[in-house]
């Protein structure tokens, strides 16, 4: 996919990796006006293509009482305010078919859930919509296993597809991400490391989900030294206070010195 078709897109010539970064789920339209600033800021100033992120709401949850979101068309309109405010594409994640048409008024890119990336019904609604189109790998399945996924969004002739590795459930309650994966993936679709939820500890005994985010700058430097088109993760400038998925985030002050060593990095591996 030519990264160029996501609408908005801005940097394509700097010939750097693209980011699609945000809070895990849309909290308030305060937290992600704030959020969404901070990263354009740094963004424009690396000449990084800029995607921002944000769940408009949050299915798979280990607990009933789990935060699930604001209100569905609440979130979403807070997308699109980011959107049209910052002039950045958007993306969402959705979980039932239902949800991409309402999705795609609001944002540019509907992203698949890693364990519903299987779900045809789902994946082809996405596809129909005409957005672009991104599928998470599962956590249980191959990276050759992914050019089957792909093939469902380019069967609805739409070819604006990439693809996101995860990582990958290493026994019950980690993952590791297996970098060979990355040039499979490649060659299906343009590839993204989603850093963050590979840092993951799912399947805690409290129900709440832990993380490694001690190791972000790790993986992410290795992604980009074993040449991912996209980086995906999750930040915010209070992770402990998140409501979803605080153990695993990159904490916002720390979001520029990351993003300036990674394109040094991407510099450095383009020589070659």
């Amino acid at each position: 996919m030519d990264i160029r078709n996501i609408p908005q897109i801005k940097n394509t010539a700097a010939d750097n990796f693209f980011l699609l970064a945000g809070p895990c789920a849309i909290e308030s339209e305060e937290m992600a006006m704030r959020i969404a600033e901070h990263i354009i800021k740094v963004t424009d100033k690396l000449q990084i293509p800029y995607v921002f992120k944000g769940s408009f709401k949050k299915a798979n949850r280990s607990r009933i009482d789990s935060f699930t979101g604001i209100g569905d068309e609440k979130a979403l309109k807070i997308l699109a305010k980011v959107g049209k405010e910052f002039g950045v594409p958007t993306v969402t994640d959705i979980h039932e078919s239902s949800d991409a048409a309402l999705a795609a008024e609001y944002v540019d890119i509907l992203q698949i859930p890693a364990f519903l990336v299987r779900q045809t019904d789902l994946v082809v609604a996405a596809a129909n919509t005409g957005k672009v189109v991104n599928l998470k790998k599962g956590q249980f399945m191959s990276p050759e296993s992914m050019k089957h996924a792909v093939q469902k969004v380019l069967d609805c002739h739409n070819e604006n597809v990439m693809v996101t590795d995860r990582g990958t459930m290493f026994g019950y309650q980690d993952m590791i991400v297996d970098y060979r994966g990355i040039p499979t993936m490649k060659q299906f679709a343009s590839t993204v490391l989603d850093i963050t939820h590979s840092l993951q500890q799912p399947n805690q005994s409290s129900g709440v989900t832990g993380g490694r985010p001690d190791l972000i700058e790790t993986v992410a430097k290795a992604g980009i030294a074993v040449g991912v088109d996209g980086i995906f993760l999750e930040t915010h400038f209070n992770p402990a206070e998140a409501k979803s998925d605080g153990a695993n985030m990159l904490h916002l002050d720390h979001f520029e010195n990351l993003m300036t060593k990674l394109v040094a990095i991407r510099q450095t591996v383009r020589q070659f």
